[in-house]
């Protein structure tokens, strides 16, 4: 069985990094988690290959940090970004103008497309009438509402550019700021839950939900010009990239920008169709036909594939591992307790962080996430291990000690199947934890069911949101099913 267990392991490792890895010619386009930066995303991907290269996107990877820092790891080649965003956060205090970007830029070894042609900068937002209702204008007019309730995007709190220095420059009073996901909060400001909330000046929203931006009196926000920002060695290894982002330079103007948005965000059409539409009518570049199509089945398949080797993989792994250092706790009672009080400490980590903490060592994708389960799954596997062994009769120990058997004699023959039932039960409790938390991995480009969940959650889309919480949940029951049959086996074995 431990032979099978771990070709199986095996297996699964050498495909999960072929399917991960893919070709070195492949262009690797990434995007941030909000609408308009997928569809940017798409655009790239489909102007590529309606140049004949190679290109994949691998959307809704988080924010700016996580996009960057996978940029300068080359785990994706390419991503668009805003100049306020790469001056007041990404390369703050290293670039004072957009004119700097191209050479400060070139330090790290990248480069940058010409602007796209719109400025999607950030303003304050409230519902006409609401703003109307306590004669709020402008950004200064916040002052005289300290009671207002603010919601901000959870980037937007933490920026260089965002709410702290904003507050700042503008001297407002309001001292508990609530912060969500984006889409999120536009979604509290239309339900009253929260008065004031962070827009982007081209979101689709605005108009949807009826806000308005509020005047930056101060002129305190700077302009947000659409770009790409791209690896050096992408150039390098194929040079027609820049004619290609050179040819998407001013294709996009404000109110293009905002009915794009407005298509996937209140129409509901695909960004993938979105930006297939636009690539091959306004830029009139002939789209490859099979990029643009993908059945709710294969997408399914897919999901589940991505889910299944995430969590397969890092079980075997927690299992291999937590199995042995759970009868190290048993077995020497002193390192027992910093065994147990380790794995205990690892758990204790938000699964969301843990991945994020990930990203650094291993990039993003697969590989982290499925090193950040492996960790979370540690603790059932190794505390039960350990209770397992220790609940055993000391008679029966001390029985085995009399007939002379050697420790892994007595360890495999007796204490371990007498241990099963208690192991096999951590076994399931991970199994069945990892199934649930692998959903974040879409967090980070892991794919699997996390993926509809997340476009779900920002498109606003129940029925995304079911395609992958349904078949997480139904995951979930067989896995609890599975388990039930071994543990009566086990229990089978024993009274026999």
């Amino acid at each position: 069985m431990s032979r099978r267990s771990a070709s199986l392991y095996i297996s699964l490792f050498v495909g999960t990094l072929l399917v991960t890895e893919g070709s070195a010619q492949m262009i690797t386009v990434g995007s941030k988690n909000f609408t308009e930066n997928v569809i940017l995303g798409e655009i790239a991907m489909y102007a590529f290959q309606a140049d004949g290269l190679e290109a994949t996107h691998r959307p809704e990877l988080g924010g700016t940090r996580i996009l960057w820092d996978a940029l300068l790891a080359g785990d994706i080649d390419i991503y668009a970004d805003y100049t306020g965003t790469i001056i007041e956060e990404t390369l703050f205090g290293e670039v004072e103008t957009v004119g700097q970007l191209p050479e400060v830029l070139a330090g790290y070894n990248l480069l940058v497309s010409p602007e796209l042609g719109f400025n999607d900068t950030y303003a304050m937002g409230m519902t006409r009438e609401r703003a109307a209702e306590l004669d709020i204008n402008t950004v200064t007019d916040l002052k005289r509402h300290p009671d207002l309730r603010l919601g901000f995007s959870n980037e937007f709190l933490d920026r260089e550019d965002g709410w702290p220095s904003l507050q700042a420059a503008y001297g407002l009073p309001h001292t508990f700021v609530r912060g969500m996901d984006n889409d999120l909060a536009y979604r509290g400001v239309d339900a009253g839950t929260i008065d004031v909330t962070d827009l982007y000046s081209t979101a689709a929203e605005i108009r949807e939900y009826d806000l308005v931006s509020l005047k930056d009196d101060l002129e305190h926000f700077p302009e947000y010009q659409a770009v790409y920002v791209y690896r050096e060695d992408l150039a390098m290894k194929h040079p027609r990239v820049p004619q290609i982002l050179a040819q998407l330079g001013g294709s996009i103007d404000e109110e293009r920008m905002i009915a794009l948005n407005a298509l996937a965000v209140v129409e509901g059409v695909q960004e993938t169709a979105i930006a297939a539409d636009f690539v091959s009518n306004h830029l009139e570049l002939s789209v490859p036909i099979v990029a643009q199509t993908e059945s709710a089945v294969t997408r399914l398949l897919r999901y589940t594939k991505e889910h299944l080797i995430l969590v397969l993989v890092s079980l075997l792994a927690a299992v291999f591992v937590s199995v042995p250092l759970g009868i190290m706790a048993a077995k020497l009672p002193r390192a027992g307790g910093l065994i147990l009080g380790t794995v205990g400490v690892i758990y204790t980590i938000p699964s969301l962080a843990l991945l994020v903490f990930m990203i650094p060592l291993l990039g993003i994708g697969g590989p982290p996430a499925m090193v950040a389960l492996f960790l979370y799954s540690l603790l059932p596997i190794v505390r039960n291990t350990h209770a397992g062994l220790l609940s055993i009769a000391p008679d029966l120990i001390e029985s085995a000690q009399a007939l002379g058997l050697p420790f892994m004699t007595r360890l495999t023959r007796i204490e371990l199947p007498l241990a099963a039932r208690s192991i096999v039960a951590g076994i399931q409790t991970s199994a069945i934890l990892n199934v649930g938390t692998a959903t974040l991995g879409a967090l980070i480009g892991a794919g699997g069911y996390g993926q509809p969940i997340l476009t779900g959650i920002r498109l606003a889309d129940t029925s995304l949101i079911l395609q992958g919480a349904v078949p997480a949940a139904v995951l979930a029951l067989a896995v609890q099913v599975g388990f039930s049959r071994i543990e009566r086996r086990v229990m089978a074995h024993e009274l026999g």
